[in-house]
């Protein structure tokens, strides 16, 4: 019987995301963080130079520029759907390095301990999906 009612008035969930705006939009709020972050690096340029000081990252300025590339460029290539994989990895392997440097919760004392400690696995599970993103992508 579910089938034939399936039939009988569609998959409304298949319809809406088999949809071109609906790939769009999914991009789109998976990078936002990427988005967002190179958009505001860029914007406040000074900040951004700071911000990667503070993390010990020299030349600094270099960094910021490196970074503001590869997440707003990351994240053009998943939202365009263009070499999405590349995207997808660079976003990846950007997110992975920021463990180290910027959420190292193994060095702290608490309550910063676990609060990074929930930074770092919901930094693996956004790699995790972008890796579903490459996979799709191919």
């Amino acid at each position: 019987m579910a089938t034939s009612q399936t039939h009988a008035f569609g998959n409304p969930v298949a319809a809406l995301t088999g949809t071109t705006w609906f790939g769009y939009l999914a991009r789109t709020v998976l990078t936002f963080m990427f988005w967002g972050s190179g958009l505001s690096k860029l914007m406040d340029f000074d900040a951004g130079v700071a911000e990667m000081a503070h993390f010990g990252l020299e030349p600094a300025t270099l960094f910021n520029i490196a970074v503001i590339i590869t997440q707003l460029g990351g994240s053009a290539l998943i939202i365009l759907n263009r070499w999405t994989w590349l995207g997808a990895g660079a976003l990846a392997v950007f997110t992975a390095l920021t463990i180290p440097i910027a959420h190292n919760f193994w060095t702290m004392e608490e309550p910063f301990k676990t609060i990074e400690f929930y930074v770092v696995m919901e930094h693996i599970t956004v790699i995790g999906a972008l890796m579903v993103v490459a996979w799709k992508a191919r």
